[in-house]
């Protein structure tokens, strides 16, 4: 979500340099116009007419998550120069407007709290737009704010305390403090079931092998979040639970059928969406027995669509996981991944490796017709409506000195206990 994976990548105590991107590209056209002037609480004929008087530039925008380099909004990096053709972060929102930033430990965006705060603080005042900034913390071995917050056990150890309140206390404690440091989206909890001992990328990060008892933790973590008041992402759908291959590096290829799926796979995100989760992120594997066509989930309208959207009703938003990953690079360019995950199902494309030409792409496929005005104006609604109920219309509060307080420490303790009588 390549090491720069909101789905794997470098841990806390491992931050391999991550690749810089593309050389420069001149900015596409964009308008100035103020997008999202609605008030903080917007009705949804309020978002619905937002929509409708946005420029197809605007919306485009919105589909969009960047990564940006350094721990200030006005940190001159040669990284952001590289990719973007702007220096700062702070530049990079100003100059594409993009609907959200994720932020890394390896990108250098997390020093501590303070700092952290500072940042959020100055890339939402750098966007004309709700600014939908997350992270990828999942605890465990995927914790991009280690050792900011507190620290709590990961998905599998607090799988085998068979207790899914200890799942949803993980949660809410995690999400009030991405709260205070001014983040509003978790890309967490992994809703993969890990069927195959020797699966390479979700492991311990999943809640267990047993689908049943996943989907329980899956769900209770989605209300722990939602306590919290930040959203929530289930991933990777249609499930990542049973690969050998890593799709960082390569593309996996699961062999269930429809029958197996609904059995090992579907319990967790059916759970996840009785739940109310905020968003899901699909996988870079191919299923073919889902789709025949050999794409990737990720850009399959059968899974998506077909099988996301319609057979298990989900209408939230629908995130790709990262685009810089080799399992979704293998078969087309990276202008033709942003459009066809799109018309796949997809609503935000995250981290593409290329963002300028990512974009550019976009814009000529509404242009051309290819991707229709209604087909956009569906991704967008769906996510001016997660960021109003996520707060993101503000105003937004930070408040690092919130972090490690006395009972989240409490909690941690006692989680960190429970897991060790479960080993």
């Amino acid at each position: 979500m390549t090491g720069c994976s909101a789905g794997l990548g470098a841990t806390a105590s491992s931050s391999p340099a991550a690749p810089v991107g593309s050389p420069a590209v001149p900015s596409p056209s964009l308008t100035r116009s103020p997008v999202v002037s609605a008030p903080p609480s917007p009705s949804p004929g309020d978002l619905e007419a937002t929509v409708a008087a946005m420029t197809d530039e605007d919306k485009i925008g919105q589909l969009l998550v960047a990564v940006v380099y350094g721990g200030r909004a006005d940190s001159a990096r040669k990284e952001n120069r590289a990719r973007y053709g702007v220096d700062t972060p702070a530049e990079v929102v100003e100059k594409y407007r993009p609907g959200g930033v994720i932020l890394f430990n390896w990108a250098d965006n997390v020093s501590d709290a303070k700092q952290v705060a500072a940042l959020t603080t100055g890339l939402r005042k750098a966007s004309d737009t709700p600014l939908m900034i997350g992270v990828d913390q999942e605890n465990g071995i995927v914790s991009r704010l280690s050792p900011l917050i507190t620290e709590l056990p990961g998905a599998l150890a607090i799988g085998s305390t068979g207790d899914p309140g200890n799942a949803r206390d993980s949660a809410r404690v995690t999400g009030e403090e991405l709260k205070a440091l001014g983040i509003s989206v978790d890309f967490a909890p992994v809703a993969d079931v890990n069927i195959n001992p020797h699966n390479p990328v979700i492991g311990p990060r999943a809640y267990g092998s047993d689908p049943q008892k996943v989907a329980a933790m899956v769900g209770a973590a989605v209300d722990g979040f939602h306590d919290a008041g930040v959203a929530t992402v289930a991933k990777h759908f249609p499930g990542h639970g049973d690969t050998s291959v890593d799709s960082h590096t390569g593309l996996p290829v699961i062999k269930h059928s429809m029958a197996q799926w609904e059995k090992l796979d579907a319990p967790p995100f059916r759970e996840a969406i009785k739940q109310g989760v905020d968003a899901i992120m699909t996988a870079h594997v191919v299923m073919p027995k889902l789709d025949p066509s050999g794409d990737p989930a990720t850009l399959s309208h059968k899974i998506l669509t077909g099988l996301l959207r319609d057979k298990l009703g989900f209408d939230g938003v629908v995130t790709t996981d990262a685009l810089d990953m080799a399992g979704v690079r293998k078969k087309y360019g990276d202008a033709e991944v942003a459009v066809r995950s799109i018309l796949a199902g997809a609503d935000v494309l995250l981290m593409p490796p290329d963002y300028p030409t990512a974009y550019k792409a976009l814009l000529k496929a509404v242009d051309t017709g290819r991707i229709t005005e209604q087909r956009l104006d569906e991704s967008v609604l769906r996510i001016l409506r997660l960021k109003k109920a996520r707060g993101v219309f503000g105003p937004i509060e930070t408040d690092p000195g919130a972090l490690k307080s006395s009972e989240h420490l409490q909690v941690a303790k006692r989680l960190k206990a429970a897991t060790r009588s479960a080993a």
